[in-house]
């Protein structure tokens, strides 16, 4: 049986850095915390945890990219190194070599669509902006009360305040955390 602490090793032996790691091991904490997902009804689906992943990986990369030159270093690795292991996910649950690419690259598409919608909503004053795209992306396979999606965005801007609070140098060397989850 591998690990993931076997896997980590062998990514630490890669082009991967520490800080990296950090980064991405405090992600996947966050977005795997089982009280996030019945306080905030994320579906416990593959869709679901993908979605809920994607959006903690774009709250420290729009925190990376305010801590300069280094945070975007950085917040390059944290995307190489969260795209490597949704590569190595794919080919665990069988998908054969030759549509992991395809698979990635929808992924990858995602993403970014993401990113650009989540900046958007959270640059603007409006707050039925973070809601319309939570309630798509996030909860995009099922429906929700209206109440829930709200839920959600408090948590999101909880969460970019206590990343935006946080000392750069502690940001960039992959020292983050987040703030307490309700119910926890």
């Amino acid at each position: 049986m591998v690990t993931w602490k076997a896997v980590r090793r062998l990514f630490n032996r890669s082009r991967f850095s520490e800080r990296a790691h950090l980064l991405y091991d405090a992600v996947v904490a966050q977005a795997r915390a089982p009280a996030l997902f019945r306080c905030h009804a994320i579906p416990d689906t593959l869709d679901g945890r993908f979605e809920f992943l994607v959006l903690h990986v774009l709250l420290v990369m729009r925190r990376l990219r305010s801590s300069g030159a280094e945070g975007t270093d950085v917040a390059q690795e944290l995307f190489d190194l969260v795209f490597a292991d949704l590569d190595r996910a794919l080919r665990e649950t069988g998908v054969g070599d030759l549509k992991v690419g395809s698979r990635v690259r929808r992924m990858a598409q995602a993403y970014f669509g993401r990113a650009r919608a989540l900046d958007d909503a959270l640059a603007t004053a409006l707050p039925d902006t973070l809601n319309k795209v939570l309630e798509r992306n996030v909860y995009g396979t099922v429906s929700v009360e209206p109440e829930t999606v709200s839920r959600l965005a408090c948590y999101v801007r909880r969460q970019v305040a206590h990343l935006d609070g946080m000392d750069n140098h502690r940001v960039v060397t992959g020292h983050i955390d987040f703030a307490h989850v309700e119910g926890e």
